[in-house]
């Protein structure tokens, strides 16, 4: 490490200009490409083997929680372990300057955020051809017995495909860093989440515990808004979304956006129930589902139990009436 590693600033401190140009654990720092609340990514040179990665340090506190330092150990190693096409490759995990980092696989194109607010609503096939490859990317990590928590558009990236037939290759990214990390060091509870609340699972909400059906549901919310230009549910507040995703009914795709098939809200309304086993039970189920429902072929699935009545599936009776401060937000 170069003569500045020891500085008592540290990675994380000042500006993040000051960081370019800098080596960290082996990486020279050549411009920062993305920054959320507990991590900053850059675009850094692998000095031992001459490639470039995508670097990402976690923020120092972090690596001073001795249980999350262990989680994030072992959901590391797991994310390395996983050889998937649509993964983006973990090539190291460690601790350098009392600061956490990986070293990623470095996706040049850029993530369904940017795509879809320059872009606006895809069609439904580019939406479901997106969706099959980051399905199969969660299924593999489920296989893992690694559950992601925390898929929204920010975490697919979508680079240039190989051919007309498969005009984007897509990348789930952000492993690392889950909110299971977080919530078992103290550093997130219920009601606080890291990053937007518009794709969290009900059950993430209330505490419960979670399987892979957690993230078919955050999936069908980022599928939702590939199609519709916006997320299931929008609010006035941080609370009243949390009631939406556990209490409100998602409006029809098909009101949003005409010309929508009917099966296609069915197989939504499905992935999007309240309750995990009211869910299909695996990401490619549910974007399986979605294409042939976007062809017009029967689905069978028919309308979700208790479409009519306001009934959550699996729940306890009707739903309450949400109070005025939970309301839907209508804008145009």
């Amino acid at each position: 490490m170069d003569e500045t590693s020891g500085q008592d600033a540290g990675p994380f401190s000042g500006r993040p200009s000051e960081l370019i140009g800098r080596r960290i654990a082996g990486y020279r720092i050549e411009r920062e490409i993305g920054r959320g609340g507990m991590a900053v990514v850059y675009q850094a040179k692998d000095l031992r083997l001459d490639r470039t990665v995508a670097l990402k340090l976690l923020a120092p506190e972090l690596a001073r929680n001795d249980t999350f330092r262990g989680r994030f150990t072992h959901e590391s190693r797991v994310a390395a372990a996983i050889d998937h096409p649509h993964i983006v490759p973990v090539f190291e995990a460690g601790e350098t300057d009392g600061v956490l980092y990986i070293a990623m696989r470095y996706v040049a194109g850029r993530d369904l955020r940017h795509l879809l607010d320059r872009e606006g609503p895809l069609t439904v096939t580019v939406a479901a051809r997106i969706g099959i490859q980051v399905a199969s990317a969660l299924d593999a990590a489920h296989d893992h017995g690694l559950v992601h928590r925390d898929v929204k558009p920010g975490n697919i990236l979508v680079a240039q495909g190989t051919d007309s037939d498969h005009p984007e290759h897509v990348y789930l990214t952000d492993f690392g860093l889950t909110k299971k990390s977080l919530s078992l060091t103290g550093f997130t509870s219920v009601g606080q989440f890291v990053g937007t609340l518009d794709y969290v699972a009900p059950e993430q909400i209330s505490g419960k515990p979670v399987d892979g059906r957690c993230d078919v549901y955050s999936l069908a919310c980022v599928v939702y808004e590939m199609m519709a230009g916006r997320p299931p549910f929008r609010r006035d507040d941080d609370m009243a979304l949390l009631w939406a995703h556990q209490y409100d009914q998602p409006p029809a795709l098909s009101a949003v956006r005409p010309g929508i098939p009917d099966a296609v809200d069915a197989v939504l309304a499905k992935a999007l129930s309240k309750s995990p086993d009211d869910r299909y039970d695996s990401c490619l189920a549910f974007v399986s589902a979605l294409r042939i429902a976007a062809r017009g072929a029967a689905t069978g699935g028919g309308t979700r139990p208790g479409a009519e009545t306001g009934d959550v599936p699996g729940g306890p009776g009707p739903v309450p009436e949400p109070p005025a401060w939970a309301r839907p937000v209508f804008r145009s």
